[in-house]
C-alpha cells in the first residue's frame, strides 16, 4: 500500500486531505482515475484476488509434507508436534472427491485422533473420529478409533456398537480378529461400570439469560442518539444481548482463537474448506463461517444398508449429528474470502470487516442502491474529523476493497466516485463505532491448567487477569450507547454475543453509558480527552470529564513539602484541565468535609478562590509552594531504576541486588508524589512480582496490598479492575495458606457477579477455582 500512496500526486493529495462528505465522490473518482493508468495498480489487485498468486490456498504437496513430519513425530512419541504437523496438513490438504476410504482429509483426521487419543484428549479424538467418517462412513480404522475414545470416556455403550459397525466395514481377517478381541475386552468394562453421559461440543452459543428490561433509543443533546432506560434499573441487571453484524478476528489471535466464535481453539480445531486461512473450533462455526460443509450424507452410501437395522441408525445418527437442525446465515462471514487469495489475509483487519459489511449488500446490488445500504447502517461515522493521512489511507482501501471484492464474488458492480465514497464511509463509521471483543483469562492457570481444564495446586501461585482483545465487531444497537469515564453499564461477550449489564442504579429517563476504553482511574482527565478525540472524534463532557473528582486530582499529583499535610500539588498540564472542574465543585459542609477530595484539597473549594491559588506547585490543601522542576527530576531519576526492574521481570531474571535498588526508588517516589498517585501503585506492583519470583510470598503480598489500596481511591471500590488486581492478591494469599483469602474471593466474586451476573464463571473459568478453595477453607474450618 505504502508503493501506491507514494506514488499520488501531491496535488491529489492535498484535495483528498481537504475533502468534506460532500466532495468525498469527486476525491474517490479523480484517486480511482488515477490508479486505473497506473500499472502497479492492477499488478497488486491480481496478486491480491487472483487465485493463482495464492499464498493461503490449499496445497496437497504442503499437506504431504506436514504428514510426513506428523509421522515421523509421532514414531518419536513427540505427540505435541506430530499434533501441530497434522493440524497443518489438514489446514492445506484440498478436499478430493473420489476414493474415499484412502482420502487424504480422512487419513489427516484420524492420524489426528490417534494423537488426540495419546495425549488423553478424549472429546477431542471423539470429534475427529466422526469428522472423518463424515466424510467416509465405511472407515474401519476411524470407527475403532473412536471406540477406544468412547470406551476411555465411559461411553460403553457407544464403544461398541462404534465396534460392531467397525467390524463390518474391516475387510481384513486380521483386522477382524482385532476388534473382536477389543469389543470382548469393552463388554468386560461395561459389566462394571456404568454409563457415561455423552460429552457435547465445546462451542458456546447460547446466553442463558435474556434482558427483561426495555431499553428507548432517544436524542441527547450534545451527542445524537442514545440509550434510556424506561424504567428504574437495579445494579446487575441485564439490560441488552445481540449478534453482531459483522466479526473479524484480530490478525495476532488468528492461530489460538475460534474465526468465528473468538474463543480460544481446542486441539482439534477445523480448517477452512477453501483456504488455509481460518481455524475453527468446531465444525458448526465452520458452517456457518463459510456457509459449506464437505460431509457427505449416509443416505448416498449403500454400504450402511448392509448393516442390521439399528446398527444402521446408529452409525447414521453419529455421521449426520445435529447438522440437520442447524441453521446457516444467509450471508456467511467468510465466503466471499474463501476462494484462497490473498487480499483478505493482507489488508488491515477493519477493512476486511468492512468487506464483511460490504458482503451483505453484493447480493442485493444489482436491485438496491449503496447510497441507501450505506444508510441503512444508520451509524454515525467520523470522516469530517479523520486526519489527512487516515482519509488518504481510506480511500486507497475502498479503491482496493471494491476490486477484491469483485474478484471474489464474481458479481459485476459499478465501481465509480458515488460506490467508492459509501466505500470510504463504512471504513470511517468502522473507526468509531466498532467494539472490541475481549477475552478473560488467567495467565498462570491457563499455562498450568491441564487438558482437561483442571488447575493443579500450585495453579494460583503467580496468577493475573489478562484481557485479550481478540477480534472486532459491529453492534448496530450496541453502538447507540454513548461514552462515559464513568459508566453505568458495563460490556462484555459470550462467543459472538454482546452483553449489556449494569454496574449502576440507573433511574428512569437516565442515559445507559458504557466505557469506550478510558475511564476515571485508567487516565487523568487530559489524557482520556485527547484519546477518546484522535479515536473517536468527539469532546467528552461526560460526569468525569466535566466534574471534579478524586481521581483526577491525584492521579498524576506530587506530594506536598509539608509533611503534615495530605494535600495534592498539580502541575500546569493536570491545573489547566482541572481548574474549571473545582471551582464548579460543590463547597463542603462540615458532615463531608472529612471525605477523600476535600481531603487533598480542601481550601481549593474555598469561596474565596484568592485563599489558595489554583496554579502550578500550589498545594490544593494548604498552599505550600513545591518546586516542581526537582521533583520532576527526582521522578525521572527512579523510573531509569524501575525500567530495570520491569526488564528483570519480564525477562525473569530477578536479583536481589535489583530489587533492593527498586525498593530504595519507590521511597523516593513516595516523598515526592502524592500518596495516591497511580505510578506508586504501578511500582507497588512491580515489586511484587519480583518478590514472588524470589519466592518472598510475605514481602510479595504486602506490595500487591498497597497497591490495591491506590487502586481503592483512583477507581469505585467495586470497580471491576479493583476484582481482577485481588484475583492476584488472593492468589498469593492462597499460596500462604492465608485464611483472609475468603474475603478476598468472597469480594472477587461479588464484583464480578456485579459485572456479569451469571455469567461470570462462563467469561472467567479461573473464578470457579477460587470460590473451590473457599469451600476448602470452610470444610477445614467446620
Amino acid at each position: 500500500m505504502e508503493s501506491l500512496k507514494a506514488s499520488i500526486p501531491e496535488g491529489l493529495k492535498q484535495m483528498i486531505s481537504e475533502s468534506s462528505v460532500d466532495n468525498l465522490s469527486t476525491t474517490c473518482s479523480y484517486l480511482h482515475r488515477f490508479f486505473l493508468r497506473f500499472n502497479p495498480f492492477h499488478h497488486m489487485i491480481t496478486q491480491l484476488a487472483d487465485p493463482n498468486y495464492a499464498l493461503c490456498g490449499k496445497s496437497k504437496k504442503a499437506a504431504l509434507e506436514s504428514k510426513h513430519l506428523g509421522n515421523q513425530c509421532f514414531l518419536d512419541k513427540d505427540y505435541v508436534k506430530a499434533l501441530n504437523f497434522y493440524t497443518q496438513a489438514l489446514r492445506k490438504a484440498p478436499f478430493e472427491e473420489g476414493d474415499m476410504e484412502n482420502n487424504l482429509v480422512v487419513t489427516l483426521y484420524v492420524n489426528r485422533a490417534t494423537v488426540l487419543h495419546k495425549m488423553s484428549l478424549l472429546v477431542e479424538c471423539l470429534r475427529d473420529c466422526t469428522r472423518a467418517l463424515q466424510i467416509c462412513p465405511s472407515h474401519a480404522k476411524a470407527w475403532y478409533r473412536r471406540s477406544q475414545a468412547n470406551a476411555s470416556l465411559g461411553n460403553y455403550k457407544d464403544a461398541i456398537c462404534d465396534l460392531n459397525v467397525a467390524k463390518s466395514m474391516e475387510s481384513s481377517l486380521g483386522g477382524k480378529r482385532k476388534i473382536e478381541t477389543e469389543l470382548k475386552s469393552i463388554l468386560d468394562q461395561c459389566k462394571s461400570a456404568s454409563m457415561a453421559v455423552k460429552h457435547s461440543g465445546n462451542c458456546l452459543n447460547t446466553v442463558g439469560e435474556m434482558p427483561q428490561i426495555k431499553l428507548q433509543c432517544v436524542a441527547i443533546p450534545g451527542k445524537g442518539r442514545g440509550m434510556a432506560s424506561s424504567c428504574d434499573i437495579s445494579p446487575g441487571s441485564l439490560v441488552h444481548t445481540e449478534e453482531p453484524y459483522a466479526m473479524i478476528i484480530s490478525k495476532q489471535y488468528r492461530e489460538t482463537h475460534c474465526h468465528y466464535c473468538l474463543n480460544d481453539l481446542p486441539a482439534d480445531r477445523v480448517p477452512c474448506i477453501s483456504c488455509s486461512i481460518p481455524l475453527y473450533c468446531s465444525q458448526q462455526c465452520q458452517i456457518q463461517a463459510g456457509g459449506q460443509t464437505f460431509r457427505i450424507y449416509p443416505e448416498v452410501h449403500g454400504i450402511l444398508k448392509s448393516l442390521p437395522r439399528d446398527l444402521g441408525e446408529y452409525a447414521a445418527e453419529v455421521i449426520q449429528g445435529n447438522d440437520s437442525e442447524q441453521e446457516i446465515a444467509d450471508i456467511s462471514e467468510h465466503k466471499h474470502e474463501c476462494q484462497g487469495v490473498n487480499w483478505s489475509g493482507v489488508l488491515p483487519s477493519e477493512i476486511v470487516l468492512a468487506g464483511r459489511i460490504l458482503a451483505r449488500f453484493l447480493p442485493k446490488s444489482t436491485s438496491e442502491d449503496i447510497t441507501d445500504f450505506v444508510e441503512g447502517l444508520e451509524l454515525s461515522h467520523c470522516y469530517k474529523h479523520m486526519p489527512s493521512e487516515s482519509k488518504l489511507d481510506s480511500h486507497i482501501h475502498a479503491i482496493v476493497l471494491l476490486y477484491c471484492l469483485q474478484h471474489s464474488s464474481n458479481i459485476v458492480f459499478p465501481i465509480d466516485g458515488v460506490s467508492l465514497s459509501q466505500v470510504v464511509i463504512i471504513i470511517s463509521q468502522i473507526k468509531v463505532n466498532c467494539m472490541t471483543v475481549i477475552r478473560l483469562k488467567s495467565i498462570d492457570a491457563h499455562v498450568l491448567s491441564n487438558q482437561f481444564g483442571e488447575f493443579p495446586s500450585n495453579a494460583y501461585l503467580t496468577s493475573n487477569v489478562e484481557q485479550v482483545r481478540v477480534g472486532k465487531a459491529i453492534y448496530k444497537t450496541g453502538s447507540l450507547f454513548n461514552h462515559s469515564c464513568q459508566p453505568n453499564v458495563h460490556a462484555y461477550f459470550l462467543s459472538r454475543t454482546l452483553c449489556i449489564r449494569t454496574t449502576k442504579f440507573v433511574a428512569a429517563g437516565c442515559e445507559l453509558e458504557l466505557s469506550y476504553g478510558p475511564q476515571v482511574g485508567l487516565l487523568d482527565c487530559k489524557d482520556r480527552l485527547n484519546l477518546l478525540k484522535d479515536e473517536y472524534a468527539f469532546q467528552c463532557q461526560c460526569t468525569g470529564c466535566s466534574e471534579a473528582n478524586l481521581s483526577d486530582i491525584v492521579l498524576n499529583a506530587f506530594r506536598c513539602v509539608n509533611p503534615n499535610c495530605s494535600g495534592a500539588v498539580l502541575d500546569t498540564r493536570v491545573v489547566d484541565c482541572e481548574k474549571q472542574k473545582i471551582k464548579r465543585f460543590p463547597i463542603a459542609d462540615e458532615a463531608d468535609k472529612n471525605s477523600d477530595i476535600y481531603e487533598v484539597c480542601i481550601r481549593a473549594f474555598s469561596q474565596n478562590e484568592a485563599s489558595v491559588p489554583i496554579r502550578p506547585g500550589y498545594c490544593l490543601k494548604c498552599g505550600s509552594y513545591c518546586d516542581l522542576e526537582s521533583s520532576f527530576a527526582a521522578v525521572d531519576k527512579a523510573i531509569i531504576c524501575i525500567k530495570r526492574l520491569q526488564d528483570a521481570i519480564l525477562s525473569k531474571e530477578i536479583s536481589n541486588t535489583i530489587v533492593t535498588e527498586a525498593s530504595k526508588f519507590l521511597h523516593l517516589l513516595r516523598s515526592n508524589l502524592h500518596a495516591y498517585n497511580k505510578l506508586i501503585a504501578e511500582v507497588e506492583d512491580n515489586l511484587a512480582q519480583a518478590f514472588c519470583l524470589l519466592g518472598e510470598l510475605e514481602l510479595c503480598m504486602d506490595h500487591c496490598k498497597a497497591s490495591i489500596q491506590i487502586l481503592e481511591k483512583l477507581y469505585d471500590p467495586d470497580d471491576i479492575v479493583i476484582a481482577y488486581e485481588l484475583v492476584k492478591f488472593s492468589s498469593i494469599q492462597l499460596s500462604l495458606g492465608d485464611g483472609t483469602a475468603v474475603e478476598s474471593i468472597s469480594r472477587i466474586g461479588d464484583i464480578f457477579s456485579l459485572y456479569y451476573g451469571i455469567h461470570a464463571e462462563l467469561v472467567f473459568p479461573y473464578l470457579r477455582y477460587l470460590r473451590g478453595e473457599i469451600e476448602k477453607f470452610s470444610l477445614e474450618g467446620a
